[in-house]
């Protein structure tokens, strides 16, 4: 009689699992419609009539401008303090964010880092530095975007959750910059604005 050999079980390899995407409560990303003066116009070199100063400082274009205004106030009334991380994290020229580009990345590769393409090279992020947009590529460009001071701040970043739709602003790059919001309403001012700009 044969000799049965049982077969031994082929252990199966482990399946790598895809990396989860980090859901966040202010994943809320909507597509930009532009305020009709600013179709044509070369991003960065706006023409000073179309910016206006935003509250807590640096300038907006001027209907992004009354829906930060907006927002900031009501903000205020529920005990929470907007203002920009700087004048420089509103409106930016083509020249502050070239200067803030080149400050960030180099022409000399570094392995294992983000890379952009600009001017026709590829141009590398430096260690520790935080990712900036290409020059006339931000929405700072078109006067639009605003960085809000201390955003991740558990009280403050939930009253934005709750409040950015209301006056017309999203955020762009979930889940790493929740400090950046842009004016995503063009001309059609959302009725909380309209209803500030009425006051005033």
């Amino acid at each position: 009689m044969p000799k049965v050999v049982a077969k031994k079980p082929v252990a199966k390899k482990p399946v790598a699992k895809k990396p989860v995407a980090r859901k966040v409560a202010w994943d809320y990303i909507v597509p930009v419609k532009l305020p009709a003066d600013l179709k044509g116009v070369t991003p960065g070199k706006l023409p000073e009539h179309l910016l206006v100063p935003a509250v807590g400082g640096g300038k907006l274009h001027h209907i992004a401008a009354i829906a930060w205004a907006a927002m900031v106030a009501k903000a205020k009334t529920d005990g929470i303090i907007l203002k920009p991380t700087s004048s420089g994290d509103c409106y930016r020229s083509y020249a502050s964010q070239l200067a803030g580009f080149k400050q960030r990345y180099q022409l000399a590769p570094i392995a294992g880092t983000s890379t952009k393409s600009f001017e026709g090279s590829t141009w590398y992020l430096k260690k520790g530095m935080a990712m900036l947009a290409t020059p006339g590529r931000s929405q700072h460009n078109l006067g639009i975007a605003v960085d809000v001071h201390s955003a991740s701040e558990p009280k403050r970043l939930a009253w934005l959750v709750a409040n950015v739709k209301t006056f017309g602003f999203s955020w762009e790059v979930v889940p790493s910059e929740p400090w950046h919001l842009r004016y995503v309403c063009g001309d059609s001012l959302p009725p909380a604005v309209a209803a500030f700009k009425g006051q005033g």
